[in-house]
């Protein structure tokens, strides 16, 4: 598998770009008048004051206490990195607060405490209960991290959750249910051998005894060997709860006809020696990161009956912490719990095993380019499963409810689940998808204009993504000098650097192009000067080839010109079928807009076409499509000659039985509106629409850029249609990663 490099440099200016750290705060009220402000602040305010110290249960109702979570440590434990101190882990604390928002909507705000006094950074947590609905503790080491969040659990009436403990434990435990499903044992059979007596460690065990494991079935190791009944050496409280009455002294000897092996521990921990000796179907977790105890390839080498997972992306059966805590913050939020107990961390771990016995969906194999389906490969769900919001969080709630946790109890079950699944945004996963579609691709993609740095960063981290191979059209010394100024000067041995001088085809190029131009009168100058010196033609030749897959060009100079540029060695045109259709994605929305790049004036024929495109578009990038002819008229009225056109297009696809929904013409706010669309009972759109086809390209235009400007909106595109070769073109105001983003749907062929 291609491994994605990340270096140092890129890290940073990840960070650093667009502003410094990875969030920050926006109003979800009107704050633009006197009246809002009143409202917002004085006076206004002082009546849900009032309110909440008559009941400060109300506070869940009047603030968002309800749905925000501190992320607080002291960094005593960054990461596998130790004692970093408070303030250098900030950006993990950053991280996780996003991971938060990202996977289940929940607020979240990161709190670095300067101490390492106990006693104090109890203090400080439980000073700030009022404000938050939970407290996810992260990266304080043992055994502290024991103390402090057993005495936070006793003295705050909000979860206190220790992730480094209980996340990783929760995930643990979903994977066993499924493992020992699988090779047909129970959890109060089975011998356990644990390596690592650490905070994540003793996590693990507690909770599978709370499932059933019996005690003197689970051995602890730690560097001193097992943890035994009687043993006084590197002892302390934690360790002797789970000290088993045995006379196994060694890892090696405990390991000896064990079922399981569950490791957070280091790297090598586990021999294959020890492997061997495990009973049938060993079940082996060897989480340790970045590099587990044995990898699967050595544990599989001497045993193909093992069942491996580790904490690696690239591997089979991830052990990742993002299962479990974004959604079990969700479901106890939602009932306004006490505290997440041992019962809902339980219907956790057998919610997520469930879910990965059932079928897969497509677009989860999509994002990981292979087919997935339960066994000994998959047992437990990856990160991505759009499922997990509402599956999950359901799971907890119940279970907080049925144990006393809950304040208050969800009444309507199913009404919650809906809402858990229209919360979240789709637009993240169906860039993941995309981009692990290019990866699947190992497209040879072509960047054209190799003297603008933006476009040498985007090819840069095209291919030390493992995205594929990046031919940079430019001059050696030219793309060299670029990389250096600007800090990238490792990269100058990765890329090839192609242009007229050094290819041995340009005289191929020259007679194509020749016999494309000569009736368009262009000589055998003409046709040097535009094959040798103009890079997007030099680019299009090379595509035109095969000497690359894929083409991404337009970061210097405008599109019509990009265009007319292609047009020499593709029919890149309207009377081709050719077309651009423009993605925005806006607060968890995607709506293509077309044609934005090729159509001056279409008719309803040409409309068609261009809905048949957009269609193409939105089933590529995993939506299924509904389209709208807009207009500044709905259904005929007020009648108008400039939208007749609109009008008779959808008469042009009722002819052509296309197995995509449309309708028109309508408004804006008719396609896109819900309540809007309620009038119109007769409309053929299920829903709101997510392709605006519209009446020019110059509306086209004004739409996208005014969505961008004043709203935000993310645009990618325009994706260029109706070519049989992918070639995508960038704005000249394009980012590093927008022309990363157009050369990863250039491999996708996405519009191809």
């Amino acid at each position: 598998m291609t491994r994605n490099r990340i270096t140092d440099e890129e890290a940073l200016a990840f960070h650093l770009e667009p502003s410094p750290g990875k969030f920050e705060i926006s109003a979800t009220v009107p704050m633009t008048t006197q009246r809002d402000l009143s409202l917002a602040y004085s006076p206004g305010v002082a009546v849900p004051c009032e309110a909440i110290a008559q009941n400060p249960e109300l506070a869940y109702d009047y603030t968002n206490k309800g749905n925000l979570v501190a992320v607080i440590s002291n960094g005593t434990a960054v990461l596998g990195l130790g004692n970093l101190g408070a303030l250098a882990s900030k950006p993990v604390m950053e991280g996780k607060s996003v991971l938060f928002k990202r996977f289940a909507d929940v607020n979240s705000i990161d709190i670095e405490l300067d101490t390492e006094d106990t006693e104090a950074f109890i203090n400080a947590v439980k000073l700030m209960g009022p404000t938050f609905g939970g407290i996810n503790l992260e990266d304080i080491k043992a055994p502290e991290c024991f103390i402090i969040e057993q005495r936070l659990k006793e003295e705050m009436d909000i979860p206190v959750f220790h992730d480094d403990q209980h996340g990783t434990a929760v995930i643990c435990a979903a994977g066993l249910i499924n493992a020992l499903h699988i090779s047909g044992k129970k959890i109060e059979d089975v011998r356990i051998v644990l390596n690592g007596a650490g905070a994540a460690g003793i996590a693990c065990l507690e909770l599978l005894k709370a499932m059933g494991a019996k005690h003197n079935n689970c051995i602890m190791c730690d560097t001193k060997g097992v943890i035994y009944q009687g043993r006084t050496e590197g002892m302390n409280q934690w360790k002797s709860a789970h000290a088993a009455t045995t006379e196994l002294r060694s890892l090696e000897e405990a390991m000896n006809g064990a079922d399981v092996f569950l490791g957070v521990s280091v790297k090598g921990a586990v021999t294959p020696e020890m492997v061997a000796s495990m009973a049938d179907n060993p079940v082996i977790f060897a989480m340790a990161n970045p590099d587990p105890e044995i990898t699967p390839e050595e544990a599989h080498a001497v045993r193909m009956d093992a069942i491996v997972a580790t904490g690696r992306s690239d591997y089979p059966n991830q052990v990742n912490n993002v299962l479990g805590f974004p959604y079990l913050f969700r479901g106890a939020l939602d009932i306004n719990a006490r505290a997440i107990n041992d019962e809902m961390k339980i219907a956790c771990a057998h919610a997520l095993a469930n879910l990965a016995r059932e079928d897969v969906p497509d677009e989860v194999a999509v994002a990981y380019g292979k087919t997935l389906s339960f066994g000994r490969d998959y047992i437990i769900p990856t990160p991505f499963d759009p499922r997990l919001i509402w599956r999950i969080p359901p799971a907890v709630a119940r279970a907080g409810m049925d144990t006393g946790a809950a304040r208050r109890p969800i009444i309507d079950m199913d009404a919650y689940e809906l809402n858990l699944k229209s919360r979240m945004d789709p637009t993240a996963n169906i860039l993941r998808g995309i981009n692990a579609r290019a990866r699947t691709a190992q497209a040879r993609m072509i960047f054209a204009e190799g003297d603008d740095p933006r476009v040498l960063r985007a090819a840069v981290t095209y291919q030390r993504s493992g995205l594929g191979k990046a031919l940079v059209v430019g001059r050696p010394d030219d793309v060299k000098n670029k990389l250096e100024e600007a800090g990238m000067s490792d990269a100058v041995r990765e890329l090839e650097v192609v242009n007229a001088a050094n290819t041995k085809h340009l005289e191929t190029y020259k007679n194509f192009l020749y016999g494309r131009l000569q009736r368009r009168g262009q000589d055998h100058k003409d046709i040097h000067r535009l094959a040798a010196r103009d890079r997007h033609v030099f680019g299009a030749l090379m595509l035109a080839h095969g000497h690359g897959d894929g083409l991404v060009t337009g970061a210097t100079r405008k599109s019509a010109h990009v265009l007319e540029r292609i047009n020499h060695v593709f029919d890149a045109n309207a009377k081709h079928g050719a077309a651009g259709i423009t993605a925005l994605m806006h607060k968890g929305r995607i709506v293509f807009i077309a044609d934005t790049l090729v159509h001056e004036w279409p008719d309803e024929n040409d409309l068609a076409n261009i809905a048949e495109s957009g269609a193409a578009v939105a089933r590529h990038m995993g939506l299924e499509p509904r389209v709208a002819f807009v207009s500044f008229s709905t259904f005929g009225y007020p009648v108008s000659e400039r939208a007749e056109k609109m009008h008779l297009a959808p008469t042009v696809l009722d002819s052509r039985g296309v197995d995509f929904e449309y309708e028109g013409e309508m408004t804006v706010d008719v396609a896109l509106n819900v309540t809007a669309q309620k009038q119109y009972p007769f409309s053929r759109l299920t829903g709101p629409a997510n392709i605006l086809v519209v009446p020019a390209r110059h509306s086209a235009s004004i739409s996208v850029k005014l969505m961008q400007e004043m709203a935000g909106a993310t645009v990618i595109g325009p994706i260029l249609t109706g070519l049989d070769k992918s070639i995508q073109l960038c704005s000249t105001a394009a980012t590093a990663n927008d022309i990363l983003n157009m050369a990863i749907l250039s491999a996708c062929k996405v519009g191809g």
